[in-house]
């Protein structure tokens, strides 16, 4: 069953790491090196530390300003399957 999440808060850590929190209260933190590896043209800009942690939410979705997204639902189940959740689920 897919869960129907939205990203409610994020923090870009060190490097190219950001901490994630859902809106069904579990976080956790998903490394973006593997990501900024493959490249891409929305994806090169991401490479510049700066511009990493100029990350915000917009509808629901971690977004950086040239436009590039990533899905929360996606991030949700990444970081399930890899056992990076922690906290429980909101009632």
């Amino acid at each position: 069953m897919i869960k129907m999440v939205k990203v409610t808060e994020l923090k870009p850590l060190d490097d190219v790491r950001l901490w994630v929190r859902f809106s069904d209260g579990t976080e956790g933190i998903r490394d973006y090196s593997d990501m900024l590896a493959e490249g891409g043209p929305m994806v090169e800009p991401l490479r510049d530390p700066s511009f990493f942690k100029s990350v915000f939410v917009s509808f629901g979705v971690p977004s950086w300003p040239n436009g590039f997204e990533v899905d929360a639902i996606a991030l949700h189940m990444e970081l399930e399957k890899a056992g990076l959740l922690i906290g429980s689920v909101a009632a």
